[in-house]
């Protein structure tokens, strides 16, 4: 998908210079299954009872896309969730945050304070890992 919206946004652009576009996607993976943004109240209940005193998966791609190269980059994390209380979860739903996001949370958000440990990067948890996008763009000789 990064590769995807990069590739569509550099196609659509009016981009004289042909400057080069950066894309990115996040999924969040728990027991092999993708928990996408919320649909509904019950949709993001049922995703954070799962992520409810479980360990799961942030995984982001960038894309790097010119007139004659692609390149991407992944990364994954993992984040560990404390044991969620049906108030925790319910309060949480009310604030809106959990409907526009990957795994109907943000960890930059109120819902850092669920979160018992990460591993990896937290810029990549937020949707862009920081360090990947710097040696995507320096390999493009972008700084």
């Amino acid at each position: 998908m990064a590769l995807e919206k990069a590739q569509k946004v550099f196609v659509n652009l009016n981009n004289k210079d042909k400057k080069p576009v950066l894309g990115s996607d996040t999924i969040v993976l728990i027991n092999q299954q993708i928990m996408g943004k919320p649909n509904d109240t019950e949709h993001a209940k049922q995703i954070l009872n799962q992520l409810s005193n479980s360990q799961h998966e942030v995984i982001t791609a960038v894309a790097v896309v010119n007139e004659n190269d692609s390149k991407i980059a992944i990364n994954i994390s993992r984040v560990k969730f404390k044991n969620l209380t049906i108030d925790d979860i319910e309060s949480y739903i009310q604030t809106g945050e959990p409907f526009d996001k990957a795994g109907g949370y943000a960890i930059q958000g109120r819902a850092a304070v669920f979160i018992e440990y990460i591993e990896g990067s937290y810029s990549g948890i937020m949707g862009l890992p920081l360090f990947e996008t710097a040696n995507l763009l320096q390999s493009f000789n972008l700084k």
